[in-house]
C-alpha cells in the first residue's frame, strides 16, 4: 500500500465481503486485522477480493520475521535507488528545458530521457491510476498520471510532428521537464514516507527481541537446555546472576533481587523469596534461584505487551491525508473541465477548432497537474521536522503534529519522566551526638561497597566523588530483605531499614526518630547505620524529580491542558510526587494494561490525549494515545512506540514541541488552501473563460510556468519554519 487512500480501500473492500465483521488495516505495518464469520466467508475469499484490485494478502498462520524484515528493507532500497536515478535523468532535461535555448536533437534527448524516468521509474503512478479507474476510484496516483501523461503525450507529439502547430501559426512547445521533476519530487517524498513508516514496527521486533530463547529446566533430576518452544507449565527451571527469566512464573527455591523496570517502569529491582511471581523476560540481578513455569508462549505478560501494542496501532484509523480525501472529487472535476472545455471549443471556438480545442484541453490538464497540493503537505513536514530535530525533538509523522496540536490531556508517566529514573541519596543524617561523621561516612561507604543491593549503588554513587578510601572488614554477613552486618577493626556495625535496627535492639535518639518520621511522609526510603548498642544516623534515597518537571507542568496548565500523572509506584510515593510538581490528578500501582485502559477511557469520553513515557511498560499505552511522546533517555522500544521523541528528556522541549506543533499546522493549511485557491482559479482561466471578454489565452508554456510558481510558492512559506 502507497498511501491512505489504498488503505482505506483495502479497508473497505474487506469490509463489504459478506461475513467480515470488521476491518481494521495498518498503514505503518501493512498488516490488517480481520474480524469474520469462518462459516461464510475464509481468508482465501478474501485474498481475491484483493487480487482483482491489484493487493496481495498473505494469510499464512506463521510468518518468518527476519524475511520480511529482509523484504522490506529490499523494497526500501529499491524506492531508493528509483528516487536517485530519476533525479539522475531530470536534471539534464530540466537545465536543457530551461538554460538551453538551442541544441542539436535537444528535444529528442529530452524525449528519450522523460520515457525513461516516466515509463520505469514511473511507472507505479499510471498503474495504480489505471487499476483505479477500473474501480471507479481516484487519488493523487491518478492526478499525477494525468498531469504528467498528458504533458509527455503532447510533447511527444509536437517533438515528432512540430509541423502541425507551425502551418497553423502555434509555436510546438514541449513540457517534458513537467514531466520528469514532478514524478521525481513525488518519488522523493514517496520514499521518505516508506523510510519513515519502516521504523514504526521496530518497535514490536525490539520486544521480541526480548524474549528468551532456551531456557534451563530441571526434568528427571537431569538440568538440560532446551528451547523455549519446549517448556510447558510445571517445568522446574533454573535461574542464573545476570540471566533473563524465560517465562512467568514462581519462585521455589533461592532468592534474588529481579530487575522488573520493562514492566513496573520502576528503577529498583524487587526482592524475590519462595512465592514470589516472576515475569518473563525481566532480568535476574544478584542471586540464583529455581522458579516453576506457569504461563508461556501466548499467555506470558511479554506477549501480552506485544499483543497489546499491535491492538493500539491497529485500532487507530489510516491518516486521511486532505489532498487524497479531494482527489476523489478533484480529479472527475478537472478531466470534466478539459473535456468540455475541448467540446466547446471544438465547436464554437476559432478556426482551426481541433488545435485549440486540443492545445486548451492540454492546458487545463498541465495547470491542474497537482505539484502544489502534493507539496503542501510534505514540505512543511519536512521543514518543520528538519526544524525540530535540531532543537532535540524528533517527529515522525504528520499526524502526530495535529496530533499533538489538538491535545487536550496530558498524561505523564512518574518514573523516568517526571522524575531521573535512577534512586540516589537526597539527605544523611548523623546523630548530633555523634563526633565522629567523617569516620561514618567511611564505614557507612565501606560497608555499602560490599552489598549487592540496589540502593547500595545509591550510596555508593554519592559518596564516590568525596574520595573516600574503603576499609577492609573483619567480618562480614548480609540479611536478604534487611540489610548487612560488618565489623571493621573489630567494631561490629548494621545497614539496614529499620525493622533490622529494631530487632537488634539499637536506641534510636529523638533527633533521629523525628527524622526518620519527616523523611518518610515525604516517600523516601531511609536506611540506618548503627553499632551494637544505638543508630549512629540515617539516609534518605529517591528518585529525584527533574529539574524542568514543575515548570513544564505549569506551562501544560497556562496553555489550558489538563495534566495526569500514572505511575506502578503506591500511592504515597505517587500523592508526595504529584503535589510536588503541581498535578492534581494521578493513578498509582498501574501495571502497562491499566495505563492502557485509562488512555481509552479519556478517548471514549472524547479527549485528544497525548501520552509521555520512557519505559517498556509505557509502550502500549504510548500506542494507544493519540500522540505518543517518548522520553530519549528512555527504552528504544518506548521510543518505537512513540510518534515524537524527546532526545534528552527535557519536559521543557514538550512546551516547545506542542507550541512548534501549532505553526507547523497552520503552514500546512496555508500551503493546502493556496494550492487549492490556485487550481480554482487558474483551471477556468486555462479554459478559456476569459477569451469571450478579453480576448486572453493561456499559453501552455505559461501554464507550465504558473504550475512550478504555484510550488515554489508553497515551499517558500514551508521554509520560513527554518526561522523559528
Amino acid at each position: 500500500m502507497n498511501c491512505a487512500s489504498c488503505a482505506s480501500s483495502v479497508e473497505s473492500a474487506l469490509s463489504s465481503i459478506e461475513g467480515v465483521r470488521r476491518a481494521s488495516v495498518n498503514l505503518a505495518s501493512n498488516t490488517v486485522l480481520i474480524e469474520f464469520d469462518e462459516e461464510r466467508t475464509s481468508p482465501g475469499q478474501m485474498r481475491s477480493a484483493l487480487d482483482t484490485m491489484g493487493y496481495g494478502l498473505v494469510i499464512e498462520t506463521v510468518v518468518n520475521q527476519d524475511a520480511v524484515d529482509i523484504h522490506e528493507d529490499d523494497q526500501l532500497h529499491l524506492a531508493r535507488q528509483n528516487t536517485l536515478w530519476a533525479i539522475v535523468l531530470s536534471i539534464p532535461v530540466f537545465v536543457l528545458s530551461m538554460f538551453v535555448p538551442s541544441f542539436p536533437f535537444k528535444n529528442w534527448i529530452m524525449l528519450i530521457l522523460s520515457l525513461v524516468v516516466m515509463g520505469w521509474f514511473g511507472r507505479e503512478f499510471f498503474i495504480v491510476a489505471w487499476k483505479r479507474l477500473k474501480h471507479g476510484s481516484a487519488n493523487m496516483d491518478m492526478l499525477v498520471a494525468l498531469g504528467t501523461g498528458s504533458a509527455f503525450i503532447f510533447s511527444t507529439f509536437n517533438t515528432v510532428f512540430p509541423e502541425f502547430l507551425l502551418q497553423h501559426g502555434m509555436e510546438p512547445h514541449v513540457y517534458f521537464e513537467s514531466t520528469v521533476v514532478i514524478i521525481s519530487l513525488v518519488l522523493l517524498g514517496r520514499y521518505l514516507e516508506q523510510r519513515a513508516r519502516r521504523h514504526t514496527s521496530l518497535s514490536i521486533r525490539k520486544l521480541m527481541g526480548l524474549r528468551v530463547h532456551t531456557a534451563r529446566i530441571l526434568r528427571t533430576g537431569e538440568e538440560a537446555e532446551v528451547p523455549l518452544a519446549e517448556v510447558i507449565p510445571g517445568d522446574t527451571i533454573l535461574i542464573r546472576p545476570g540471566e533473563r527469566i524465560p517465562v512467568d512464573g514462581m519462585v521455589t527455591e533461592g532468592v534474588s533481587y529481579v530487575d522488573e523496570s520493562m514492566i513496573t517502569g520502576e528503577p529498583l529491582p524487587v526482592e524475590k523469596r519462595e512465592g514470589d511471581t516472576l515475569i518473563g523476560s525481566t532480568l535476574n540481578t544478584t542471586g540464583s534461584f529455581r522458579m516453576r513455569a506457569e504461563k508461556v508462549g501466548a499467555e506470558t505478560m511479554l506477549s501480552q505487551i506485544i499483543r497489546l501494542i499491535q491492538e493500539a496501532q491497529g485500532s487507530k484509523p489510516p491518516i486521511q491525508r486532505l489532498a487524497d480525501r479531494i482527489a476523489g472529487i478533484f480529479v472527475p472535476v478537472v478531466l470534466a473541465v478539459a473535456l468540455i472545455s475541448f467540446a466547446v471549443w471544438y465547436l464554437f471556438g476559432p478556426t482551426p477548432p481541433l488545435t485549440y480545442a486540443f492545445v486548451i484541453m492540454v492546458t487545463v490538464l498541465i495547470i491542474a497537474c497537482p505539484c502544489a497540493m502534493g507539496l503542501a503537505t510534505p514540505t512543511a513536514v519536512m521543514t518543520g521536522v528538519g526544524r525540530a530535530a535540531e532543537m532535540g525533538i524528533l517527529i515522525r509523522d504528520a499526524a502526530s503534529i495535529e496530533n499533538l496540536n489538538k491535545a487536550d490531556v496530558i498524561v505523564m508517566d512518574k518514573t523516568g519522566t517526571i522524575t531521573e529514573g535512577r534512586p540516589s541519596v537526597r539527605e544523611v543524617f548523623w546523630d548530633p551526638g555523634t563526633n565522629t561523621r567523617g569516620e561514618l561516612d567511611q564505614i557507612l561507604y565501606s560497608a555499602e561497597s560490599l552489598s549487592e543491593h540496589p540502593l547500595a549503588r545509591a550510596v555508593l554513587d554519592h559518596y564516590k566523588p568525596k574520595g573516600i578510601q574503603p576499609l577492609l572488614p573483619d567480618e562480614f554477613t548480609a540479611f536478604p530483605g534487611m540489610g548487612i552486618k560488618a565489623t571493621f577493626d573489630k567494631k561490629p556495625y548494621v545497614v539496614g531499614n529499620k525493622a533490622f535496627v529494631d530487632t537488634l535492639g539499637a536506641a534510636v535518639s529523638d533527633e533521629i526518630a523525628t527524622t526518620y518520621r519527616e523523611w518518610t511522609q515525604k516517600a523516601w526510603t531511609v536506611i540506618f547505620l548503627a553499632d551494637g548498642t544505638r543508630a549512629l544516623g540515617i539516609v534518605a534515597i529517591s528518585d529525584k524529580v527533574k529539574d524542568t518537571a514543575t515548570g513544564a507542568v505549569q506551562k501544560f496548565r497556562q496553555m489550558g491542558l489538563k495534566v495526569v500523572m500514572l505511575t506502578g509506584d503506591h500511592a504515597t510515593g505517587a500523592a508526595v510526587m504529584a503535589s510536588q510538581v503541581g498535578i492534581d490528578r494521578y493513578l498509582s500501582n498501574l501495571l502497562p494494561a491499566d495505563k492502557l485502559g485509562f488512555i481509552r477511557e479519556l478517548q471514549q469520553a472524547d479527549h485528544r490525549v497525548a501520552m509521555v513515557g520512557d519505559g517498556i511498560n509505557d509502550a502500549p499505552a504510548l500506542a494507544q494515545a493519540d500522540v505518543g511522546i517518548a522520553i530519549g533517555t528512555g527504552t528504544d522500544v518506548a521510543m518505537e512506540s512513540a510518534q515524537i521523541t524527546l532526545i534528552h528528556g527535557d519536559l521543557e522541549k514538550l512546551v516547545q514541541t506542542i507550541r512548534f506543533s501549532g505553526r507547523i499546522v497552520r503552514t500546512i493549511r496555508q500551503n493546502l488552501f493556496w494550492a487549492f485557491f490556485y487550481n480554482s482559479v487558474s483551471i477556468p482561466i486555462a479554459a478559456g473563460i476569459l477569451f469571450p471578454f478579453t480576448g486572453f489565452l493561456l499559453n501552455p508554456m505559461i501554464a507550465g510556468a504558473a504550475m512550478a510558481l504555484s510550488s515554489v510558492s508553497v515551499v517558500g512559506n514551508s521554509l520560513r519554519l527554518r526561522r523559528l
